[in-house]
């Protein structure tokens, strides 16, 4: 049985959150934010909840350099050495392979789980429950989990997990057998009929020999470029041969790079409210609203107005006439409008905002 001091947890907070601007700036990127008015930003929730799993002090953060003091700021029981600053965004692969290679010199036993900094977990003691399972059975030998969401609509934003083989002993953990990318409404809609198909979550749980293996089989390059540097990694000299080992390594996530080419890839099935709160839409989901299926405050007053988000900031009043199924989000420089169904071109509207005359001050 696994040790409660062999369990780790490396947490990607280093995303600049572009499909939630204006509200995610760069300066302040959504993980660090109160998206949901709960008095804690997704990045103090999901470290909040990890402690429930391991140790504070095995708990790493990967982040860029730009949020370190945010970081510390947001996490006071995390030390500078917890958090391991990105000098450049490269995807999660590189990512994961930095933080496994610093945990390796504490602990070359160590059993990680892997989280996103800006996730929505509603049922906190099933999420526990999963990852203990998980946990036991990556504990056992070299076998990678990723954790697969009960997919309750047919959603075409996010990956799909085939389940193959069920494991013997382990309740709702199966072999992998595909994984495929994000699908059209139709193919969606056969994937949740077929009940074989699983939502993609982006949480892993591995042994730390394991991962290493997979890296060294399927990303070589990658591995190679880190085992270089293992050597000074926490010696003063890490960052300068971080932020050359960065310059020099591809952009790829771990899912490209490693889950979607290895065969000792198991799911645990799972449903423990999760979201990805990739977007406006996927907030609107989960915010209370009113009898016009409206989200706002009591400082926005609605007109024929239904199926709308309003995110408007408590010292302004909002009155809103006549919109439906739209976003109308305000901060203190940027006012966005903009039609649910269409949140996808956000991200088209902040390139476009890039080209504007001293364009940082809405970026």
């Amino acid at each position: 049985m696994i040790n409660s001091t062999d369990q780790y947890c490396i947490i990607m907070a280093g995303g600049i959150g572009s499909r939630f601007w204006p509200l995610s700036r760069s300066s302040k990127p959504k993980q660090f934010i109160d998206i949901l008015g709960t008095g804690k930003s997704l990045l103090q929730q999901t470290f909040e909840r990890m402690e429930k799993v391991c140790p504070s002090e095995n708990i790493y953060i990967v982040t860029s350099g730009a949020y370190k003091d945010l970081v510390l700021q947001q996490l006071p029981k995390v030390t500078s050495e917890q958090v391991l600053l990105e000098p450049m965004r490269r995807n999660t692969a590189p990512c994961i392979a930095y933080a496994s290679y610093k945990i390796q010199k504490k602990n070359p036993n160590a059993v990680v789980i892997v989280a996103p900094s800006d996730h929505l977990i509603l049922n906190e003691q099933k999420f526990i429950e999963s990852i203990a399972v998980a946990s036991e059975f990556a504990f056992t030998g070299n076998k990678l989990v990723t954790l697969g969401i009960h997919p309750n609509r047919p959603e075409t934003g996010y990956g799909y997990i085939q389940t193959g083989e069920q494991v013997k002993k382990f309740d709702n953990l199966f072999k992998v057998k595909t994984f495929t990318e994000k699908p059209n409404l139709e193919m969606a809609k056969v994937f949740m009929e077929s009940g074989e198909f699983y939502w993609n979550s982006g949480l892993f749980v591995w042994s730390l020999p394991a991962i290493l293996d997979a890296f060294s089989k399927h990303l070589p390059e990658v591995n190679s470029l880190f085992l270089e540097i293992s050597n000074e990694l926490d010696t003063l000299d890490e960052a300068k041969v971080i932020e050359k080992t960065y310059a020099e390594c591809r952009n790829i996530s771990i899912d490209y790079g490693i889950m979607e080419k290895a065969e000792n890839v198991y799911v645990i099935c799972s449903d423990f409210g999760w979201s990805d709160l990739g977007t406006w839409g996927s907030l609107y989901m989960h915010l209370p609203k009113d009898d016009k299926a409206n989200t706002g405050g009591a400082n926005v007053l609605l007109y024929n107005t239904e199926n709308s988000l309003i995110n408007i900031a408590d010292d302004k009043l909002a009155v809103i006439q006549g919109l439906d199924n739209y976003i109308v989000v305000d901060t203190e420089n940027v006012l966005l409008i903009c039609r649910k169904e269409d949140e996808q071109q956000i991200k088209n509207f902040v390139n476009d905002v890039t080209l504007i005359k001293k364009s940082d001050r809405f970026i």
